[in-house]
């Protein structure tokens, strides 16, 4: 079934898949998962992909999902592609599948995405700098980014600061640099027909973000990660002014709840007029849902 976007209220388009229904968890990951936890004050325990299907369907919002690969920059086995695929197939009333290639694996990687979006339905694609070990520009990444650009799909990278490896010695090995979003902008140049999705308000670099989503057409904003009540003054500013339409909504479950961000969002100056777009009808657009 396609969406009825008449019976949902809002589109999360930042929704982690980030344990397996059939594999064990990985041991790596588990480490990096425990430090998460405790930089967000979030449970330990993340919910399999069955059980965030229910939770977003009782709350009637439809929701990107994705895993992140970062199998050779954190030598972490990933959750499968195919298996986000399959959960979202199941449940398309509800959840648009994402996939996330580690953009070392290049040509390679560029043959998994195109049979992801060929044959699995594929919407869109995740990139974590930090996590990947990897600048969003390199070359390396190129061939997997002519296959998404080729589709005209959405890719969203993550930028500023990250939870995961926060508090880790030495970070967890991850190097925070790859989060700085001019780092995406020679990606916004060589890929026009790439819409861009700037992952969470990017802080300590903010004004890098606007700056972006201002000059590039293809460039939009996702405003998850972070609860609205610590958002930048200058993030409501271009909500409600010039960026109205490049606003997307995004919680980064299971780390923050959507309706906890709802809330939020609701008491922080976001004026009643453009919330509908933030939350729903710009990602409708983007997505072409419509």
């Amino acid at each position: 079934m396609p969406i009825d976007l008449s019976k949902i209220k809002a589109i999360d388009v930042h929704v982690h898949a980030e344990v397996s229904c059939h594999d064990p968890e990985d041991p790596v990951m588990g480490q990096f998962f425990d430090a998460a936890s405790a930089y967000f004050k979030a449970p330990r325990e993340r919910p399999k992909m069955p059980e965030i299907v229910e939770i977003y369907r009782e709350q009637q919002i439809a929701f990107c999902m994705f895993t992140v690969d970062a199998e050779c920059g954190m030598g972490a086995k990933r959750v499968s592609n195919y298996e986000v695929a399959e959960m979202a197939a199941k449940n398309d009333d509800i959840c648009i599948a994402f996939a996330s290639i580690d953009p070392h694996k290049g040509k390679f990687g560029a043959r998994e995405a195109r049979d992801l979006i060929e044959n699995y339905g594929v919407k869109g694609f995740k990139f974590h700098g930090i996590a990947q070990n990897c600048h969003p520009a390199d070359r390396v990444g190129y061939p997997i980014y002519e296959v998404i650009a080729e589709y005209g799909l959405p890719a969203i990278f993550h930028t500023g600061h990250s939870g995961m490896g926060t508090g880790m010695r030495g970070g967890g090995g991850m190097r925070l640099k790859y989060g700085q979003p001019m780092l995406v902008d020679d990606v916004a140049v060589d890929f026009p027909d790439m819409k861009i999705i700037l992952a969470h308000p990017s802080w300590p670099w903010v004004d890098e973000s606007l700056s972006m989503a201002l000059h590039k057409d293809n460039v939009f904003i996702d405003l998850s990660g972070w609860s609205p009540k610590y958002f930048a003054p200058q993030i409501i500013q271009y909500a409600n002014t010039q960026l109205k339409k490049k606003m997307l909504f995004g919680s980064d479950f299971p780390l923050i709840h959507p309706q906890k961000w709802i809330d939020a969002a609701l008491q922080v100056g976001f004026k009643a007029e453009v919330m509908p777009g933030i939350m729903k009808d710009n990602a409708v657009r983007l997505l072409g849902l419509a």
